[in-house]
């Protein structure tokens, strides 16, 4: 049986102890149907992950981040088939005990994206790339309407360097937790300083999910922005050019509601080794509904990663252009933006401005 999880030092004390963990997920499956299932741990994920057997995928949420289940759930079962790249199946989903939750999913096959890249020729690199802009254009195209219940956008931060929040939100959970150093996490989620690990979800944060519109989400974003890059260690020569580069920026305030996976890259999909097509994309946990162009942040980031070329490739297949400038404004308003972290994982030119760092991350040539 699984812990109360419901602050950092719960987590950091239960969540990396197997000899905790195990027993409770070994419980579960048992009463799921799966007792004497060979358990195996996947090191990566900020949730605990299992593979239960080879054919099915456990994913425990404590109660810090409970409703992340409820959102993968949902967001799964509104895919299911509708997608030119495969995503999980839910086998079972519900609460267990203690505030946790599960999703036990099917398990896609195939290899790690990310893993796979830098060995792939570019012929491969390009396929692939075309495949994911489909796929993309394919997520987009779909009615988010019937999970309006359960997503809206992820409001800001409400840490020590953010305004309070405004109102009574509907619904208000912790939902990103610390990871450590030796896990590698969602490239958009964890600003950890180990330069191994991928990163932009922040540590020790409350998210709300709110039902708002989008304008208010932009504004609530703006007005945390400057100070957020400061704590992440930002050069004030930077600092001091956001207000003015968001001002020069026009973003829609009531856009096409559009389904957002948020964290659309390379850590997300999995690749038949063989064939060398995309096999599965996963990891929906922090979809919500929003401006499409929002989830291009973590396409020229951390898919194309600065390469025009590929992202020329990949808005072809996407079958729509952005503005380098509204992807930066919404990497700078995306809420677990870490600008140093990207600058180093995505160099730009010495003394680059806000302009010239749009233009090598989200520029097509």
């Amino acid at each position: 049986m699984l812990p109360v999880v419901e602050t950092d030092a719960q987590w950091d004390a239960v969540v990396p102890d197997e000899s905790v963990m195990r027993p409770g997920a070994e419980e579960l499956c048992a009463r799921l149907g799966f007792a004497g299932a060979r358990l195996t741990r996947f090191p990566e994920g900020t949730q605990p992950v299992y593979a239960v057997g080879g054919a099915q995928v456990l994913k425990l949420f404590p109660k810090a981040s409970a409703s992340d289940a409820v959102t993968e759930t949902r967001v799964l079962e509104h895919l299911r088939g509708r997608l030119p790249v495969p995503t999980p199946s839910v086998t079972a989903s519900g609460a267990y005990v203690n505030g946790w939750r599960y999703v036990l999913m099917s398990r896609l096959p195939g290899t790690g994206l990310a893993a796979l890249w830098e060995r792939l020729p570019a012929v491969d690199r390009e396929r692939i790339t075309t495949e994911a802009g489909e796929t993309l254009a394919a997520l987009h195209a779909l009615d988010p309407e019937p999970l309006a219940d359960v997503l809206g956008p992820r409001s800001c931060f409400q840490s020590p360097v953010c305004p309070p929040c405004p109102g009574t939100p509907a619904r208000c959970v912790v939902v990103s937790r610390r990871r450590s150093a030796s896990t590698p996490s969602s490239a958009l989620r964890s600003h950890a300083p180990d330069p191994a690990r991928p990163a932009l979800r922040a540590d020790d944060a409350t998210l709300k999910t709110l039902p708002g519109d989008w304008g208010t989400f932009l504004d609530r974003r703006r007005s945390a922005a400057v100070e957020q890059q400061r704590a992440r260690g930002l050069p004030a020569a930077l600092l001091e050019r956001i207000p003015d580069f968001l001002d020069s920026v026009a973003l829609p305030r009531s856009p096409r509601r559009t389904l957002l996976h948020t964290e659309f890259m390379r850590e997300h999909f999995l690749l038949d080794p063989e064939g060398r097509r995309l096999s599965g994309l996963f990891d929906f946990e922090p979809a919500m509904i929003g401006d499409r162009a929002y989830d291009l942040v973590a396409v020229g980031l951390f898919l194309t990663r600065g390469d025009p070329g590929l992202l020329r490739r990949f808005l072809s297949a996407y079958g729509e252009s952005f503005e380098p400038a509204v992807l930066l404004a919404y990497t700078l308003l995306h809420v677990y933006s870490d600008l140093p972290w990207y600058l180093r994982e995505v160099p730009v030119p010495a003394g680059a401005d806000l302009p010239a760092i749009a233009e090598v991350w989200f520029g097509t040539g």
